[in-house]
């Protein structure tokens, strides 16, 4: 079909929201992806497993309005394929059902172009799940029917055969027939669904914004009247609705609906967008660093080659000995240059990325800040002694005027430099203007400024209405300087306690 190894189509079902849910090969897809074209019900925080060199195309469609149309889509895929590029087409739940992915890989396989198909977890089961509705039971339903609630070609009804429909025994779900709510419960009952029929309506299910409706057929158009239930909604009709409030789990997790922005760089963010999803919440990844190699290796390298000459070798962070053990390799040094070097470190995160390279670590201050470090550090006799300290370019100069002050040689070299990075700043923007963003969290004094720097002025007030995390009193105070309230320090000022004071804040009494 082809002559290119690259050239393909993969079209991969996102899931219903919840970045969990998506599947190991659509993450491994997304990684290897030249190209992604991704719909409107797509968590777009699934971005940030591809490539920085990846080309992004938004092609979704809302309800009844169509961003672009379906044949250019088709077209985008085979045009960009035929380039020899690895196309990603990212859709939200399944995209075999209900999600027009049997049409575009019928135009992909017209046109010759390879094509690999990635199921992913459809709203019909994920969404049922995380509302704590079992869709079967042996009790209670033995079958279950999905159906469409949507018909872009007739905005009035729905063509389907209600009588046959409102006749079927067992659970039904309809996918997409928010708006058409009044109309299906209408529809079931004049062709005799009993009103007393349970019914549930999850929106935005399986994820921090998910809101549930539960009456009967009779009753669940007023039930829902004062609210205006828009989509993504999916609902289920049945007897196993009435499990609900035995099953549910999700939307009693600490943390459940509250947006948490995370603005550690990507390779760091990781456990903590996972322990965030664990607590409940929805992580808004919106990385405000990125860090890349100094503009001159030359100092580094020099005191690299000359480690004999240091007592003591000073590393302030993860990042720090990330940099500092590849540019060793790479001017083919080994760790068995540090032999007889004591090894200090701030923070258990940084001492352990030191352990993890078989570096026995000799000091880690009880408070994980400097000033920490320097009072460690004056209880030796440093005097005349050699420091060397491997930072990024721009740092607090406290640590080495200290200790020169105490009368240390302190080598401060850059072993690595930040940058601002491209987050999604339209998105943070709607979602602030919204109200929709509960935490912002920062993990030290350069992610505040360059969160506010990335934000701009302009969003400064809605920012300021927001609950703001820090995870220790440097960094406090630079938000607090910056006129940000900042209402959650945790008393350790690891990410691990930030996250467990955040808990607390929202769930005083757990």
């Amino acid at each position: 079909m082809t002559n290119s190894n690259k050239e393909k189509v993969v079209l991969v079902g996102a899931g219903p929201g919840d970045i969990g849910l998506l599947t190991l090969n659509g993450k491994h897809w997304l990684q290897k992806a030249d190209v992604v074209l991704y719909d409107h019900l797509v968590n777009p925080d699934m971005i940030r497993f591809t490539q920085k060199s990846t080309e992004i195309i938004y092609v979704g469609k809302k309800e009844g309005v169509a961003s672009m149309a379906q044949e250019k889509i088709n077209s985008l895929l085979i045009s960009k394929a035929r380039e020899g590029k690895t196309v990603v087409r990212l859709k939200g739940g399944d995209p075999f059902v209900f999600g027009r992915g049997g049409e575009e890989i019928q135009a992909v396989q017209a046109a010759g172009i390879a094509f690999i198909i990635v199921p992913g977890v459809t709203s019909v089961t994920g969404v049922a799940a995380y509302a704590g509705i079992p869709l079967t039971h042996r009790d209670l339903s033995s079958t279950f029917s999905v159906i469409t609630g949507s018909n872009e070609k007739n905005q009035g009804d729905i063509h389907i055969d209600w009588e046959k429909i409102a006749a079927r025994a067992g659970t039904l779900v309809f996918l997409m027939g928010a708006r058409k709510l009044p109309l299906i419960v209408e529809k079931l009952m004049s062709f005799g669904k009993s009103p007393d029929t349970p019914i549930a309506v999850v929106q935005w299910g399986t994820t921090a914004r998910q809101k549930t409706w539960i009456g009967t057929l009779g009753t669940i158009v007023e039930i829902s009247a004062k609210d205006k239930i828009l989509p993504p909604a999916l609902t289920i009709i049945g007897e196993v609705v009435n499990l609900k409030p035995v099953v549910e789990w999700y939307e009693h997790l600490p943390l459940f609906g509250k947006t948490v922005v995370v603005t550690r760089k990507g390779d760091q963010a990781e456990s903590m967008i996972d322990r965030l999803r664990e607590l409940g919440a929805e992580p808004f990844f919106f990385p405000v660093i990125e860090t890349i190699a100094p503009d001159d290796w030359s100092p580094l390298d020099n005191a690299l080659n000359n480690l004999s000459q240091y007592h003591g070798l000073i590393f302030t962070s993860v990042n720090g000995v990330r940099f500092f053990a590849e540019r060793l390799k790479t001017i083919d040094q080994d760790i068995r240059e540090l032999k007889g070097l004591r090894v200090f470190t701030i923070g258990p995160k940084t001492a352990e990325a030191v352990r993890d390279l078989g570096i026995r670590v000799d000091v880690v201050p009880e408070n994980f800040v400097a000033e920490s470090l320097i009072s460690s550090i004056g209880k030796e006799n440093i005097e005349g002694k050699q420091f060397l300290l491997p930072r990024a370019a721009v740092a607090r100069e406290i640590l080495p005027e200290q200790l020169r002050e105490m009368g240390a040689i302190v080598d401060v070299v850059s072993a690595y430099q930040t940058v601002l990075p491209a987050p999604q700043v339209d998105e943070l923007s709607k979602r602030l203007e919204a109200g929709s963003i509960d935490v912002i969290t920062f993990t030290s004094s350069s992610t505040v400024k360059n969160f506010l720097a990335l934000a701009g002025d302009k969003l400064l007030p809605a920012i300021q209405k927001v609950k703001i995390a820090c995870i220790g009193p440097v960094t406090k105070n630079t938000a607090q300087e910056a006129g940000l309230n900042v209402e959650i320090v945790p008393e350790q000022y690891t990410v691990s306690s930030l996250l467990d004071s955040i808990e607390a804040f929202f769930q005083p009494n757990s």
